[in-house]
């Protein structure tokens, strides 16, 4: 079965998800594109009629060359003939053969249009094959590029979106931490005021609320770790399909692709970069609450007398 003209529909894909030469569109990750299957077989029957029609083309041409040299072979005999007047005939004779000598003329002159026809219809059938291959290898590099470009871009969202999260948690836990170091110190100023046992009681359960809370940044900085890794992960997935799709499916495009890719790993490297940013400043809120529980249970052990409790 031969697959469908490109002539024969639009130029846009319709709302049914059908494209102009009656490929099945297909999306995921905000991408569109043809079934693979669907595309090899469309270039296989369009591989299959262009050869067709050159092959018509060349044996039209090649019957073409035997026709003229044919002829040229009849024309150099009938010059080497000694020219016949045919006096001695009749009348009716001489008129027989004009009419012969007519029709000979009309079979040479129809027989050379029809060549000529044939191989002009030839030539042009090719030139449309042409034509139409070049301009389904256009809409497929455009596509690829598309797609590239599409994967490019949600991976640099997904970056931001990854970035300007962890920035702002990273302030909210900062913003957190530093009252609960506020709020720490009014209790224990109030502790102060208290009786030694009442002081000392309301101290541990400071201590246990500031672990538990050092716990809890802890606990959300592995997890953000484990997000931002997952997500770079992603984007390196991303990046090897638009690798795998460049080498596949663009050869006539190798060095746009290898661009779009180069800039694709460029940028992987960038969010890995600002990743391990992130991740070095969780570890100096971190550090610095820890450096703020040390000094308010030192405070604590210098107004009470008490031996500071090692942090966890």
């Amino acid at each position: 079965m031969s697959p469908v003209s490109p002539g024969g529909a639009g130029t846009g894909a319709s709302a049914s998800g059908a494209s102009a030469f009656g490929f099945v569109v297909t999306r995921g990750r905000g991408v569109r594109g043809y079934r693979p299957e669907q595309v090899e077989t469309f270039a296989a029957g369009l591989s299959q009629e262009r050869d067709e029609a050159w092959e018509r083309a060349a044996r039209l041409t090649v019957l073409h060359k035997e026709m003229e040299a044919e002829a040229e072979r009849l024309r150099a005999a009938v010059e080497r003939l000694a020219p016949q007047t045919y006096a001695s005939l009749g009348k009716r004779a001489q008129y027989l053969l004009e009419l012969v000598e007519e029709e000979t003329a009309a079979v040479r002159h129809t027989g050379r249009s029809d060549a000529q026809s044939a191989t002009e219809d030839a030539e042009r059938a090719g030139g449309e094959l042409r034509d139409a291959a070049q301009a389904y290898a256009d809409e497929v590099r455009g596509e690829a590029e598309e797609r590239a470009r599409a994967r490019e871009a949600a991976t640099r969202a997904t970056a931001d979106e990854v970035r300007i999260a962890a920035r702002r948690e990273v302030k909210e836990t900062r913003s957190e931490a530093l009252e609960a170091l506020r709020e720490m110190r009014r209790r224990c100023e109030a502790v102060l005021e208290d009786q030694a046992a009442e002081q000392a009681e309301r101290i541990d359960a400071l201590e246990r609320e500031g672990a538990r809370r050092t716990s809890e940044a802890d606990e959300w900085e592995a997890a953000a770790v484990a997000q931002a890794e997952a997500r770079l992960s992603e984007a390196k997935r991303d990046l090897a399909e638009a690798e795998e799709a460049a080498r596949h499916r663009q050869e006539d495009a190798e060095a746009s692709g290898a661009e779009l890719v180069a800039q694709a790993r460029a940028r992987a490297e960038r969010i890995g970069r600002e990743t391990d940013g992130v991740l070095r400043e969780h570890d100096e809120v971190r550090d610095e609450m820890r450096a703020h529980m040390d000094h308010v249970r030192s405070s604590l052990a210098a107004l009470t007398g008490r031996a500071p409790a090692e942090s966890e």
